[in-house]
């Protein structure tokens, strides 16, 4: 994956737990669940826990603006030609992949989620 600034693969993370999250400024849910995947990041940062935030927006302009006006403080690239997409099978947005250390993909959240319920720090935590 990646934007005019970043190149990023998986393999780059094996040993850490990545959240594979794919979003985009035009959706809602996507926006709404930022804050807590921001908090939950620095929270499980020292776990071992990274967010790969992937946004599906064409507009880079919109894009560039959210993530400075949000303070998106994650490792975030931008895929506009939705091509990790049809490698995952997304379909809808918000949705996150929890990928292991051994990088085996191990539970799928479609739809916002409050990244920063307990349950989900213990799941993350345990991986």
């Amino acid at each position: 994956m990646q934007d005019g600034q970043n190149k990023i693969t998986l393999s780059q993370y094996r040993g850490q737990v990545v959240v594979l999250n794919f979003w985009a400024t035009w959706c809602p849910p996507c926006v709404e669940e930022m804050p807590s995947l921001v908090e939950m990041q620095r929270r499980m940062k020292a776990k071992g826990v990274t967010v790969l935030a992937v946004s599906v927006d064409v507009d880079e302009g919109a894009y560039r603006q959210f993530v400075k006006d949000h303070n998106v403080n994650l490792l975030t690239v931008r895929d506009p030609d939705q091509k990790s997409n049809s490698l995952y099978g997304t379909a809808r947005f918000p949705e996150t992949y929890i990928i292991d250390r051994n990088g085996v993909m191990r539970r799928k959240f479609i739809g916002a989620v409050d990244w920063t319920e307990p349950e989900i720090a213990d799941f993350l935590g345990k991986l």
